[in-house]
């Protein structure tokens, strides 16, 4: 992916295919990235499908820690990409509708901020216990519908097409016969909450405020804003199981019997 590529799709800030190296992106990507950081351990020494990998790097991140990572993504450009970049991983173009990995073969499925974008969510987790061997781990990441767009059930971002609350993926998990591990939500920590107090309290609705309605890379950053930005970290969201309601997105693992 080039550069210029890959600031357009960073730039219009839906979170969406997310890429490191972006100044304008950063927010979104340290946002990401510490979801992949806190479920590392989930990781070691395991045989992990990421179903969605977009951009790569957090298969990559997985890489580092895993015996192996095979990087499944759709998008036939996405995938040349990341066979390309990150040479380390073993990649595939497949459906997550019906995953191309043998049954019982898997320890770990990552699916990171992938699950709202599904019609069908319930075939999909079907199809990751199938991969999944007896004790396989599904770790996931989802926006939550409380905080995304807690007034309707039809999500205002385009690219969902369901999204959901705390409760819902937990009922949704066991309904495809997972025991659910472990359900936090990632907030922002204390520097993140300083800039949201800077912000008008909120650092999001400051970045959404500078492209909204702009056409991709040509919103004009403000430099203090952008430095801001730039200057955020993994480290600074939290990961925990308090205040679920109010989180930003979901964390979750669960357990195939």
């Amino acid at each position: 992916m080039t550069t210029s590529s890959a600031r357009t799709e960073a730039l219009h800030l839906t979170g969406e295919r997310t890429v490191p190296g972006i100044p304008e992106e950063n927010y979104w990507f340290r946002r990401h990235e510490a979801a992949y950081l806190a479920l590392l351990p989930h990781c070691s020494g395991a045989t992990v499908l990421e179903a969605g990998c977009g951009e790569g790097y957090g298969a990559a991140l997985i890489a580092k820690r895993a015996a192996r990572v095979l990087a499944l993504d759709y998008d036939e450009p996405t995938v040349r990409h990341v066979a390309r970049r990150y040479p380390q991983l073993g990649t595939v173009r497949g459906n997550l509708a019906f995953l191309p990995v043998a049954s019982s073969t898997v320890d770990v499925v990552a699916n990171f901020q992938v699950l709202e974008h599904l019609w069908d969510q319930a075939g999909f987790l079907a199809e990751c216990r199938r991969v999944l061997r007896p004790g396989g781990r599904l770790v996931v990441t989802t926006p939550n519908r409380l905080t995304f767009t807690p007034d309707s059930d039809t999500p205002l971002n385009p690219y969902h097409t369901r999204e959901l609350a705390p409760s819902e993926l937990d009922e949704l998990l066991r309904e495809a016969g997972f025991e659910v591990e472990l359900l936090h939500g990632l907030q922002h920590g204390a520097a993140l909450r300083a800039l949201d107090e800077k912000y008008d309290h909120s650092i999001i609705d400051a970045q959404l405020d500078v492209v909204m309605g702009q056409l991709p890379g040509q919103a004009e950053w403000p430099a203090e804003l952008l430095a801001d930005i730039t200057a955020i970290r993994a480290e600074d969201f939290e990961i925990t199981g308090e205040n679920l309601a109010r989180c930003l997105d979901l964390v979750a693992v669960a357990v195939r019997p």
